[in-house]
């Protein structure tokens, strides 16, 4: 690949990136508002807009249980024909980066298949007795994540995701090695010591856009 090509590329990206603002994920919030308010049932819509959604995991935990599956119990459906009042309701929202929950409390089977059945997308399955939990998959970042993200260099040369400043070593996920020899002859000096800073990451199309970017200076082999 042309070096010189690269070079422009990176150089785009980064005045693009220094460009970023937090507009995106306020709109974001308000559309899902809006879209809550008119699809919910109204006892579940209470319960949602009264209950803040709760990080369950900081991002460097969301890496450990990545590899937990989360998918739905196939026998879901008979067991929730066993009960007529779940004790404990909640939806846990998987995102890219990062996991939280919404705690909706007490609802009855029928309330459960209501919300299945408007939100095809959701997977049931229980946790424990009596426990309900209904997994929602988003392509997207977490706002805690959009919070606190940062990609950058590790001290073994990988672009990682960080959970904070890169000079905390809060590592959460590792993508792969950069060759360095590369990137410092192609990359603009800005743009380079922009990189290992750590450049904050605050919605899915930025992520996408480093990891993209950076693919080209990934080391072979």
């Amino acid at each position: 690949m042309n070096a010189s090509w690269i070079k422009k590329k990176l150089q785009k990206q980064w005045r693009r990136w220094r460009r970023r603002s937090l507009t995106l994920g306020l709109s974001s919030l308000v559309v899902a508002m809006v879209w809550v308010s008119m699809y919910l049932p109204d006892k579940v819509q209470s319960l949602l807009s009264s209950t803040p959604p709760v990080a369950i995991e900081t991002l460097q935990q969301y890496q450990q249980s990545e590899g937990v599956d989360k998918s739905a119990d196939p026998n879901f459906w008979n067991e929730l024909n066993k009960y007529k009042q779940i004790n404990e309701v909640v939806v846990r929202h998987s995102y890219v980066c990062g996991v939280e929950e919404r705690a909706l409390g007490k609802l009855n089977t029928d309330e459960i298949y209501n919300l299945l059945n408007e939100h095809p997308t959701w997977k049931g399955q229980f946790e424990g007795q009596g426990k309900v939990v209904l997994n929602e998959t988003i392509p997207d970042l977490s706002p805690t994540c959009k919070q606190r993200a940062y990609m950058s260099m590790d001290k073994d040369g990988n672009l990682s995701l960080f959970d904070g400043p890169p000079e905390q070593e809060k590592v959460i996920r590792t993508f792969f090695q950069l060759d360095i020899n590369s990137l410092e002859s192609s990359l603009p000096e800005d743009a380079l010591r922009h990189l290992y800073d750590g450049i904050r990451i605050q919605d899915i199309d930025e992520y996408n856009s480093v990891l993209s970017t950076f693919s080209d200076y990934a080391r072979k082999g």
